[in-house]
């Protein structure tokens, strides 16, 4: 008796699911509302001609719709019309109640219902129902492109099951009103210390306040610098980067001193701008290499600025669709004849948006190829010590959703990211999202592990404490090889520079008239992540200067100076033929480990060495002195390793420039 109560119960729910009436907009249903029916009689045909027969009017046509809508809920073409108006918006997940609503009053209310519902389901996770009405929409089709488009979404329902059973472990968080509006933001670019965001926006107030025919104001770049409470209210670049035309931010380099804008001409081309002090300047073409009759997009520089990477769809280098390419910079200054990144990483369909890690190794791009649970995902790839790219990783969910997902950038520490995304938490139709991953070393897998060093700092004269535009140079000790040369910012002094784990690395600071500054970096291939801050004070070449040269290297408890010497040896070779006048002296110093008279012969053994190198390479043996000085005139304490090491050093000392 129970089961059959129950039985009679599910009967009648069924029933009152399926029992709406479809309501016509006829007279015969509405006979005590004439004005009412027709008003939204003529709401729904203005709506028609706003959809139909104008581009880029949904939104306006939707709001009529709905205003019928209110006065008819119940007739299943209006709310097709609705749910196909939403699917044409940024919210499209909002058109599976209309597209359910429509299908439940009439099944046959549209012959693309069934594609439409299917849609709907895929873009809310209801992956079984969506691949259910692929299914039944795909056996009446017979074009071969059609059924395969089919079969695509229904791959990207069966990939999206298998990504939801193993969610990412992230936090996600729209980065609010300071950056985000009602209106469009994405194309987010940070620095590599994530101290600086640029990104795009067509928001109300961009430069000439024009308005595209989308509808949508022109495309401007914005700015927001990361303090201690959040990020700063976004505000306009201004000229020259942004016009009265489309300027949109496509990539930044990992110092932040190049920025990358699209150029909406000759099908699309890429520029760049310069950071001068406080002001960029205005955009010129990367290079006639690069830049073709085709569309080039988005661009990311590695963080010795020697290889570009960027889109193209050039049909006579591509896969298909937009791919990833790269250019390398020659000893000349020229852009290279672009490569194709290869089929491990491009496919048949478009791949856009790529950012390059700050180690040289790691892409992020968006696909709607490889195993997409729909629009476009974000994925990652990674080349190894062969120059082979790894097959793409999906990022997961939810960084991807069945809607586009696009422009990931990540900090060098790899524990924060950007990206542009329609949510339904959004404020506007594209917000700005940032997303930090577990800080927990322990658990963080090996692919995803960081093996880096960013140093940064302020370079400034060591009197007047006035920022300098000092020339930086990397140097891989163990080559004799400057691997990138940076500019410091003229107005701050400031630099970012990153060091991939696996070099012995020198960083010389010089500038005209000044002693320069060496730092050494000898970081294993284990190296992990670490951020370095060093403000270097500079010193004009004056009588008394003294600076520690750190890249000066000798066999142990020997005066034997190793190969990696060499690069520094020769740089202070070359100050002292600019300045013909200067003599100067080597001194040697130790730690307090052993005598006393042992430590001064050793030390001054290796500083004769350093006179004896000068000597050889044709600086005058009365320019040079040589002094040991042992433990005598430490520079830290000789208590811990750390110090005593910093007393284990070579310096140079100016006796005279006259």
């Amino acid at each position: 008796m129970k089961n059959f109560v129950l039985f009679c119960i599910s009967i009648v729910i069924f029933s009152a699911g399926y029992s709406q009436k479809d309501i016509g907009f006829t007279k015969g249903n509405f006979p005590n509302q004439s004005n009412e029916l027709s008003i939204a009689k003529k709401q729904i045909k203005n709506a028609n001609i706003l959809v139909y027969n104008e581009t880029n009017k949904i939104e306006e046509g939707l709001e009529l719709y709905m205003k019928a809508y209110e006065f008819n809920p119940n007739n299943s073409d209006l709310n097709f019309k609705i749910g196909y108006c939403y699917y044409n918006t940024t919210q499209k997940y909002d058109c599976l109640e209309y597209f359910q609503k429509a299908y439940n009053l009439n099944q046959k209310v549209d012959k693309k219902i069934n594609y439409y519902l299917a849609r709907a389901y895929h873009l809310n996770y209801r992956f079984d129902e969506a691949i259910k009405f692929y299914s039944e929409y795909v056996s009446e089709l017979k074009s071969k492109e059609e059924v395969d488009d089919i079969n695509k979404f229904i791959t990207e329902c069966r990939n999206g099951k298998e990504i939801l059973k193993d969610t990412t472990k992230v936090e996600i968080r729209n980065l609010g009103e300071n950056i985000n509006t009602e209106y469009r933001e994405y194309g987010p670019m940070i620095t590599s210390d994530g101290s600086k965001l640029y990104f795009t926006s067509r928001r109300k107030g961009t430069t000439g306040g024009k308005i595209a025919d989308d509808g949508m104001y022109y495309e401007d770049i914005y700015e927001s610098t990361k303090t201690e409470t959040g990020w700063t209210k976004a505000r306009s670049v201004g000229s020259p980067l942004n016009s009265k035309l489309h300027d949109a931010v496509v990539g930044l380099s990992p110092d932040g001193q190049s920025l990358f804008v699209y150029v909406d001409q000759n099908g699309g081309d890429l520029y760049v701008s310069k950071l001068k002090g406080s002001r960029w300047s205005k955009p010129v073409s990367i290079s006639d290499k690069i830049n073709t009759k085709f569309h080039e997009s988005s661009a990311c520089i590695s963080y010795d600025n020697k290889t570009l990477y960027f889109i193209s769809d050039n049909p006579e280098l591509s896969y298909g669709g937009r791919d990833i390419f790269y250019s390398t910079l020659d000893k000349d200054g020229n852009w290279s004849a672009p490569t194709n990144i290869g089929p491990v990483v491009n496919t048949k369909y478009d791949e856009v948006d790529l950012f390059l890690h700050p180690d040289g190794r790691t892409v992020y791009f968006s696909s709607k190829g490889h195993n997409t649970m729909g629009g476009f995902d974000i994925f990652k790839t990674t080349k190894d010590k062969d120059g082979n790219w790894s097959t793409p990783v999906n990022l997961g969910y939810p960084i991807n959703t069945p809607l586009d997902d696009a422009f990931f950038v990540t900090t060098a520490s790899g524990k924060t990211a950007y990206f542009a995304s329609v949510r339904p938490e959004g404020m506007g139709l594209h917000d700005i999202y940032e997303l930090r991953f577990p800080e927990d070393e322990a658990t963080t897998p090996e692919e995803d592990k960081v093996y880096l060093t960013l140093v940064k700092g302020n370079v400034t004269d060591k009197v007047t404490s006035f920022p300098l535009e000092a020339i930086v140079e990397i140097i891989d000790n163990n080559a004799n090889e400057v691997v990138a040369t940076f500019v410091t910012n003229s107005h701050s002094g400031s630099f970012i520079v990153n060091l991939p784990s696996g070099k012995n690395y020198g960083l010389n600071v010089n500038k005209e008239g000044y002693l320069f500054h060496s730092e050494n970096f000898n970081l294993a291939d284990t190296s992990a992540y670490q951020e370095i801050t060093i403000d270097i004070e500079l010193q004009r070449i004056e009588v008394g200067t003294t600076i520690v040269l750190k890249n000066i290297f000798f066999d142990y408890d020997k005066a034997t100076l190793r190969p990696e010497s060499s690069a520094e040896l020769d740089r202070l070779v070359n100050i002292l033929v600019k300045q013909p006048k200067l003599k100067i002296e080597i001194s040697g110093h130790t730690d307090n480990k052993g005598g006393l008279i042992y430590n001064k012969e050793l030390s001054k053994s290796r500083a004769k060495t350093v006179v004896d190198y000068f000597i050889e390479k044709g600086i005058a043996e009365d320019r040079l002195t040589f002094e040991g000085y042992a433990f005598e005139k430490p520079i830290s304490t000789n208590d811990t390793d750390e110090g005593r090491q910093l007393n284990r050093r070579v310096e140079f000392k100016v006796l005279s420039n006259d």
